[in-house]
């Protein structure tokens, strides 16, 4: 409801509202009709309206003429939104007024005569239930006292008046034509959520059950930005001790420009190969990871986007966000969001894993560290940096074999998000926790590599624990050979064994190191085309092929290659 007051003096007039009734009847009769609230022009009626002055007033503006004193008053009622077609106010009354009271407005003076205001309408009434028949109604509300007359004041007064109601009258419309556009609005959000029941595209843009089945897209990470992370412990946990002084010194910012430069060079020259076979290239936002943040909980500076292995696993047509481990990877997530959210609108499924506080208790903060042999008694026992506070994984500990997914309990990965990966997956799928002799376990795929249905890469340095399942299903367990790169090549997050940390793009296609000639001959033999790429420099910063990618769409079928 808006109360309409208002009030304008022009040479000693005051009004409230938007009209005023000339003084002579004549002009009444003819005023009110125009409103359609008269009778119409061949109906004779007699109009009585409230007394304007006592006769000795009237006479005294007549011989003071134009340049008398004038003062009009004019009352607007309360004002309504326009009327619903169809409602009680669209057929001529409020809610609760009886019907011989319908015709009149709430401040319509007793004493007004039937056929001024209330009375018989003419052929000109608008038709009820619209918003002229609801602005009239307005009209015929205002109460009019023109207590010193003057025909100049009283037409300037009504050519304001008639403006105002303009200006009125167009606000009310669009306001009126808002609320239809927001209902028309709210119903297509209904339809749209209806929509959003029903089953997956055929077309899904994410479809992925193994890691070699011919690859159609993959998501390829950026080296651009990257920093180093500070040194706290889940860091110093997960890295050789002869790089902690590089840690503690850059921990913060941006790795050595100059390795950068070359990292990235070596990236864009890996995905214009993947295009030149066949593959769609998505590549995640840059974003500048040197900018400290704060939760309520910590505060740190970011890593990168360079490895999305790490962080997103395709699982038939579901794109899973892992949690996370580092707290400078808290908002890696934020470079991949735009791409996730395309193949979402393009109907793949999304989830994102439960996110971890990473709250002191969520590390060991007395875990010995010192020594190589420290670390190999911890982790046969099962004791590693992070505890079991809440549910924390990397997406790279899990590696796909059809129904069968294989997870390692890591230095990143615990028993609770394993378990949160278990059920949520079931009962389409199966997660098997595999172990392995490995003093500083993190990441699975250079450690335990499946290439093709039955066969798979199994690190001579850490052997599998489980082995025999595998030898029993009746698997091909290929032990690669001896990496090559040299020892003062600096691996700051990373081991050797990236040799082995490959990328396939069919079950005949293989993309590997192009120093890495022993591994090259290992395919060859086993009868596998290899796809040479130099990315030297970007396995600095932590992964090989496997890692600095995430297959997105493969072209294949969901099945069982354990049984």
């Amino acid at each position: 409801m808006l109360k309409y007051s208002l009030n304008i003096c022009i040479d000693h007039c005051h009004v409230v509202g938007s009209r005023v009734l000339p003084r002579c009847a004549r002009l009444q009769r003819a005023f009110l009709r125009r409103s359609g609230r008269g009778p119409g022009p061949g109906v004779q009626q007699k109009t009585s309206v409230a007394p304007l002055a006592k006769k000795g007033q009237a006479s005294e503006a007549r011989a003071s003429g134009h340049g008398a004193s004038q003062q009009f008053l004019i009352r607007g009622a309360l004002l309504a939104p326009p009327p619903v077609p169809g409602s009680q106010w669209g057929r001529g009354g409020r809610p609760g007024r009886s019907a011989a009271t319908k015709g009149r407005g709430p401040s319509a003076p007793a004493h007004h005569a039937p056929g001024a205001l209330s009375g018989r309408l003419g052929p000109t009434r608008p038709r009820p239930g619209t918003f002229r028949a609801w602005t009239s109604r307005v009209g015929a509300m205002l109460r009019v006292r023109c207590l010193r007359g003057g025909s100049r004041g009283a037409e300037a007064v009504h050519y304001i008046g008639s403006r105002l109601g303009r200006t009125l009258t167009g606000w009310v419309q669009r306001t009126f034509q808002s609320t239809q556009a927001a209902t028309a609005s709210s119903r297509n959000s209904f339809a749209a959520d209806d929509k959003a029941t029903e089953p997956l595209p055929k077309d899904c843009p994410v479809s992925s059950y193994n890691e070699w089945d011919p690859l159609e897209e993959v998501i390829v990470g950026r080296a651009e930005n990257a920093c180093v992370p500070p040194f706290t412990i889940e860091v110093k946990a997960n890295t050789y001790e002869k790089y902690w002084p590089f840690y503690q010194k850059h921990g913060g910012h941006y790795f050595p420009k100059d390795h950068l430069k070359k990292a990235v060079t070596e990236i864009e020259e890996m995905c214009n190969i993947l295009k030149m076979e066949g593959v769609t290239v998505r590549r995640p936002d840059p974003i500048d990871w040197s900018l400290k943040y704060k939760t309520p909980d910590f505060e740190s500076t970011g890593l990168y986007s360079a490895m999305p292995r790490d962080i997103l696993i395709v699982v038939g047509n579901e794109i899973i966000e892992a949690p996370m481990a580092w707290r400078s990877r808290f908002f890696e997530y934020r470079a991949y969001r735009s791409i996730i959210k395309d193949y979402f609108h393009r109907g793949a499924k999304w989830t994102t894993a439960p996110k971890p506080t990473m709250a002191d208790e969520l590390y060991d903060r007395d875990y010995p560290i010192h020594s190589v042999e420290d670390r190999h008694k911890l982790a046969a026992q099962g004791k590693f940096v992070t505890t079991e506070f809440e549910p924390c994984f990397d997406a790279a500990d899990f590696i796909r074999a059809g129904k069968d997914i294989f997870a390692q309990r890591s230095q990143v990965t615990n028993y609770l998000g394993i378990e949160w990966m278990r059920r949520h997956l079931a009962p389409d799928y199966r997660v098997h926790i595999i172990s392995f002799k490995d003093p500083n376990p993190m990441h699975i795929d250079a450690t335990f590599n499946i290439i093709g249905p039955g066969t798979v890469l199994s690190n001579p340095d850490r052997p599998c624990h489980q082995i025999d399942l595998f030898k029993k299903a009746g698997w091909t367990i290929i032990t690669p050979p001896t990496p090559i790169i040299p020892d003062d090549h600096p691996l700051w997050m990373s081991s050797k064994w990236l040799s082995m940390n490959v990328l396939m793009l069919d079950e005949k296609r293989v993309m590997v190191d192009a120093n890495e000639v022993p591994t090259q001959k290992m395919f060859e033999k086993l009868g596998i085309t290899t796809i040479k790429v130099n990315i030297r420099n970007a396995n600095s910063l932590g992964g090989g092929f496997h890692c600095w990618t995430c297959d997105v769409r493969r072209r294949g079928t969901l099945q069982s290659y354990l049984d």
